[in-house]
């Protein structure tokens, strides 16, 4: 037994934690990217196309891929390190003074590379229908225009409308994230509404399904650099070359900032607008809860 605890016992350390959020953020995007490639590709070239699936019916098919897939990251690694899943998480944690500066770093790399690991495996499912797209649509480089819309699979790019103007992709990444951090803080705060049962991951997954159907469009809804940054590193070594790096007009780093921008803001309007309402009530709501304990 002291051989077997002496083997294990690494587990109980940050490196336990660095496996969780590998392996969590390895199913996020094995399944957010997965819905991109069924919508863009899988069906159009299996002869599985249905009407449902085309224009907004297809936007609806990957926002409830994406929240599924959240909830499933979330349940395979929240019993081990929270399932942060994404640095702007991570940051706004730390910031609130719940998540330890030092293991920062540790954990955004093994968010970066779960994330990339999450986006080969789609490619390896799919690559088949990914050559068989660009060979019906005549796209002979994927590092091409043509091939921008394969690369959509793995990472994000800005609206035609933000062409040249990078900053308003950046104001749509800061919201988003912002709002996506502002209902994780809400959900995991106990002293709030308090979500029961275990459905905390479920819940936070309505919340990413909410952000794509009303934020969705102007640039992808990233609102996760990990989520961005490592499938578009893969999506480069794959061959979408300029497509990846640096993107229609250089975009590459709005999904960096961005997030980190709106999920640094997001633990200081919480703990303005309501922590601080909370921590003033919470002695009330102890002695209400005493008092009631000792007339019974």
């Amino acid at each position: 037994m002291a051989t077997r605890a002496g083997k294990t016992g690494w587990r109980a350390t940050t490196w336990g934690e660095l496996l969780s959020e590998f392996l969590g953020t390895m199913v996020l995007l094995a399944f957010g990217d997965g819905v991109v490639a069924v919508a863009v590709v899988g069906l159009t070239m299996s002869g599985r196309t249905l009407v449902i699936f085309q224009g907004a019916g297809g936007w609806l098919l990957i926002t409830w891929g994406w929240a599924m897939a959240v909830v499933m990251g979330v349940y395979v690694a929240g019993g081990v390190s929270g399932a942060h899943l994404n640095p702007a998480v991570t940051l706004a944690l730390a910031l609130k003074k719940d998540f330890p500066w030092r293991k920062v770093l540790p954990y955004w790399g093994a968010q970066l590379a779960g994330a990339f690991v999450g986006a080969a495996i789609v490619y390896v499912d799919y690559f088949h229908a990914i050559n068989a797209w660009n060979l019906a649509h005549h796209v002979m480089s994927r590092a091409s225009a043509g091939g921008l819309t394969t690369f959509s699979i793995f990472a994000t790019f800005p609206a035609a409308y933000f062409h040249g103007q990078m900053i308003w992709a950046l104001v749509d990444q800061i919201i988003g994230t912002f709002f996506l951090v502002l209902f994780v803080l809400a959900i995991g705060d106990s002293r709030n509404l308090g979500v029961q049962s275990n459905l905390g991951p479920f819940i936070v997954g309505m919340a990413v399904a909410a952000i794509g159907m009303s934020y969705g469009v102007d640039a992808g809804y990233a609102i996760n650099p990990a989520r961005d940054l490592g499938p578009r590193i893969f999506a480069y070594l794959a061959g979408w070359g300029a497509n990846a790096f640096p993107g229609p007009s250089g975009y590459f780093w709005v999904p960096i900032v961005g997030p980190l921008i709106g999920g640094g803001v997001a633990p200081f309007i919480y703990r303005w607008f309501i922590g601080r309402t909370l921590e003033e009530r919470q002695p009330a709501v102890v002695s209400e809860t005493t008092t009631k304990s000792q007339a019974q």
